[in-house]
């Protein structure tokens, strides 16, 4: 019994080890590639050199429209030295497009790719999910939700 309950655990602890988390505060962001609303495509390494926030929404979502008013200002406030990608998921082409549209969002926003989740690829928990970026491309922190704090958070980092 003792032999069968060790293998087990060794089993266990193997198999948790292939889902470690990748995406964290330290680690290079994934790059991709996706769409944008006017049907070029995107490619996250293209950002290099600037501050970037990925921000995973979706049209459904919110707590994600709720946070574009305090996203807007923060990007007019810093679009010199910052970039932000949204990611619409869970969003068809025509929601996804109506909401940007809507919202009126300035930034680059792509639809999450079906081939290559990019949920999955993030290890994205919930929605919104914003992650920083800097210049070289490395997670420098990430949110869950939509936290008040974020902002001044950005504009510390950007003076």
């Amino acid at each position: 019994m003792k032999k069968i309950l060790l293998f087990c655990l060794l089993l266990a602890g193997l198999s948790s080890a292939g889902f470690a988390q990748t995406v964290k505060e330290g680690a290079l962001a994934p790059d991709f590639s996706a769409m944008k609303t006017d049907g070029t495509v995107f490619t996250l390494s293209s950002l290099q050199g600037k501050y970037v926030v990925v921000d995973f929404w979706g049209s459904w979502c919110p707590w994600c429209i709720k946070g574009f008013p305090d996203m807007k200002a923060a990007y007019a406030r810093h679009k010199d030295k910052l970039e932000i990608v949204g990611i619409a998921c869970r969003d068809t082409e025509a929601k996804w497009k109506s909401a940007t549209a809507q919202y009126e969002l300035p930034w680059i926003s792509v639809l999450n790719p079906a081939a290559n989740d990019l949920v999955k690829v993030y290890e994205v928990q919930g929605f919104p999910t914003k992650l920083v970026l800097d210049p070289q491309g490395k997670i420098i922190k990430i949110v869950l939700g939509e936290d008040p704090a974020f902002y001044p958070y950005l504009d510390e980092l950007l003076q």
